[in-house]
């Protein structure tokens, strides 16, 4: 309930932060000054979008602590669990994409990190950090791909993935306790 509530909070603050945020490289940095200084509650929003998304992240792990030290992960719920496994997961990627956007020095330097570790991925390193990329460094074009990413790709694959998720928990007779 707690991680689905703050979607929802993510979900409101982040469009009202897309009316004030042009994802461009010359742009983004000046848009979040403007956001904190100019607009009427600016950085309230941000700073509860910020830390929502923080909070989500924590909330959803120790939901899936709790599912697992429960074993509610066990038959018949064993298919909702690889669900939730893959909602951690975009939870994660919500969270690495966004990140990049502010455009500031420790957002660059941290996307630049977590994207060279796709190199040493087998098979499709170098294809990998390119097509995370858009390019061979950070730059517009990771820019760009990035707040696509995050505002419309991952939000509606997980909106679809929680559908699918509360579903399974109504069928599968509620949410279970210790066995």
């Amino acid at each position: 309930g707690l991680s689905f509530f703050l979607f929802i909070l993510l979900t409101v603050t982040g469009i009202f932060l897309m009316f004030f945020y042009r994802p461009t490289a010359t742009q983004a940095w000046d848009d979040i000054q403007a956001l904190h200084t100019s607009v009427a509650f600016g950085l309230l929003v941000r700073n509860m979008h910020r830390w929502g998304a923080h909070l989500m992240v924590l909330s959803v792990f120790l939901h899936m602590a709790r599912v697992f030290y429960h074993g509610a992960y066990k038959p018949p719920r064993e298919f909702n669990w690889v669900i939730g496994v893959l909602l951690l997961f975009f939870t994660l990627a919500l969270s690495f994409t966004g990140y990049l956007l502010p455009w500031d020095q420790i957002a660059y330097w941290a996307i630049t990190v977590g994207t060279q570790m796709a190199t040493y991925a087998p098979l499709l390193s170098s294809e990998s950090s390119f097509f995370i990329l858009g390019g061979v460094q950070v730059g517009q074009g990771t820019l760009l791909r990035f707040y696509v990413a995050h505002v419309i790709v991952f939000p509606l694959i997980a909106a679809i993935f929680m559908i699918v998720h509360f579903w399974r928990i109504r069928k599968d007779g509620g949410i279970s306790g210790p066995v």
